[in-house]
């Protein structure tokens, strides 16, 4: 799971910053998903010592939760915009999506790896 975090870091960080700069550097909001992706990134490497695995993917687990709570949004505003809102910021609206989808993505598979690991004999 810590290779998928530190995938997931890189993966937000570049949708930050192609986010940042594809609207014409207008806002510095627009880095709130490389600041994310910083810290996953960050969680996926201290996950790498065994006795800090637990802690900080159950951390990675829990920023993910906050993610999609603060951008589920864009998803909302993605399917506006699709009916023909036109007061819908559209790259707002991308970046938002693309950071909850990711983070859910990330929060289904880190549920079922701490199934696995639970269902797993203990050696």
């Amino acid at each position: 799971m810590t290779q998928t975090t530190k995938i997931l870091g890189i993966v937000l960080s570049v949708v930050g910053i192609v986010g940042y700069f594809a609207s014409g550097m207008a806002s510095y909001t627009a880095l709130i998903p490389a600041i994310y992706g910083a810290v996953f990134f960050l969680l996926g490497k201290l996950g790498e010592a065994e006795s800090r695995r637990m802690v900080t993917m159950h951390l990675a687990q829990l920023l993910a939760l906050l993610a999609i709570v603060g951008t589920f949004t864009g998803i909302l505003d993605l399917i506006s915009l699709m009916g023909g809102n036109q007061e819908v910021n559209v790259m707002a609206a991308v970046v938002r999506s693309l950071m909850a989808l990711l983070c859910i993505g990330y929060l289904g598979l880190g549920i079922k790896s701490f199934i696995d690991a639970r269902r797993a004999p203990k050696e």
